[in-house]
Formats: structure tokens, C-alpha cells, sequence
């Protein structure tokens, strides 16, 4: 599909107070091909994500990054607790196996953010739209993929009730797709 008509596809399917704010934008450079151009999502005006690097929001670059920033909340339940237990055949003080656990859960959200941060770009961007529109709105929401995410939270599909059930889920999800989901919450 070509960029003006995707481009179309995907505006009308943002809710209608987003319509206008939110913009899907791509350069590219027909004179330059070593040169692929980009593609960025614009909120009123300003380019939040460019799928070369961002300016706004925050990206990580290791492991060790994610596991030190204390603004990122994992939720840890009794059965994760209940595997390191076993697993240490209960030879570890309990306040410790939530700290082995927390660990543990956090290696795992660094892999997610970092494996989905490296896959953007212009060229996968068309390739996520594309796959947005021809997929279901459950589908997006429960993906990985940071740009699957962004666009079902912005999209007119998912009502007040869903956008507000999402919260805890949304915690575990990139930085950018918080400030989108924020930016949704914000025009309910």
C-alpha cells in the first residue's frame, strides 16, 4: 500500500479527540538511495517517536538501565514468589525471594523493551500499519510490539471502559506507549 493512502487508513481510525493532534508522518529522499528516510508519529505538532530515535521519551540502551530506573512498577503475584521458593527448595529468607523474583521478572521486561526498540523503523513501521489494519483491535493491544500498542490506543475502536481496564497493563509497556496511553486517558 502506498504512504498517502496508508497514511489515510490509519487517521481514520483515531478517536475522534485525537483527530488533528496525533499525525503519522514519513520523509523519504528519492534522489539519495542510501538514504531511507522516516517515518514519525507527530502529537500536536511536535514529532514524539521517530522510528530512527526519539527525543522525547526515554530509551534504553542495556539491561542494567531498565533494572535501575525506579520510575518502572512490576507487579510480582504469589505464583512467581511460589516458583523461586521451589526452586530453592525454601532454603532462601522470604523477603529475599520477592527480590530474586522482582529480578528475575525485570530481565525479562528489559529483553521485551529492548528487542522492541531496535525493530523501528520506517521500513517495519508500513509493515506494523499494514498488520494493524488487517488484524483485530485484541490483538494489538495484547501484542509486544511497541507500534501495535501505540496505534490501539489511539484508535476509536477501544472505548473509555477498555482504556481504563488497561491501566495495569499499560505499566508493563514501553515508555513511549505510556505517553500515549496518558495522552488517550487525558481526552476521556
Amino acid at each position: 500500500m502506498v504512504w498517502s493512502k496508508l497514511k489515510q487508513n490509519l487517521e481514520s481510525f483515531l478517536c475522534p479527540a485525537l483527530f488533528g493532534r496525533v499525525e503519522y508522518r514519513a520523509t523519504s529522499y528519492r534522489y539519495l538511495p542510501d538514504k531511507a528516510g522516516l517515518c514519525y508519529i507527530a502529537v500536536d505538532k511536535k514529532n514524539v517517536l521517530n522510528m530512527s530515535d526519539t527525543n522525547l521519551i526515554r530509551w534504553y540502551q542495556t539491561e542494567l538501565e531498565i533494572k535501575n530506573d525506579s520510575a518502572i512498577q512490576i507487579p510480582i503475584t504469589n505464583e512467581e514468589i511460589e516458583a523461586v521458593r521451589k526452586e530453592t527448595k525454601g532454603k532462601v529468607p522470604e523477603d529475599r525471594l520477592k527480590v530474586i523474583a522482582r529480578g528475575r521478572k525485570l530481565s525479562e521486561y528489559a529483553r521485551e523493551l529492548i528487542s522492541a526498540q531496535s525493530s523501528l523503523s520506517k521500513s517495519n513501521f508500513i509493515v506494523v500499519a499494514n498488520k494493524f489494519l488487517s488484524t483485530s483491535i485484541e490483538e494489538s493491544i495484547e501484542s509486544n510490539d511497541i507500534l501495535l500498542n501505540i496505534l490501539a490506543i489511539v484508535d476509536r475502536r477501544v472505548g473509555k471502559k477498555r482504556i481504563l481496564n488497561m491501566a495495569e497493563k499499560i505499566k508493563l509497556k514501553h515508555p513511549i506507549v505510556q505517553y500515549f496511553y496518558e495522552l488517550r486517558l487525558s481526552t476521556l
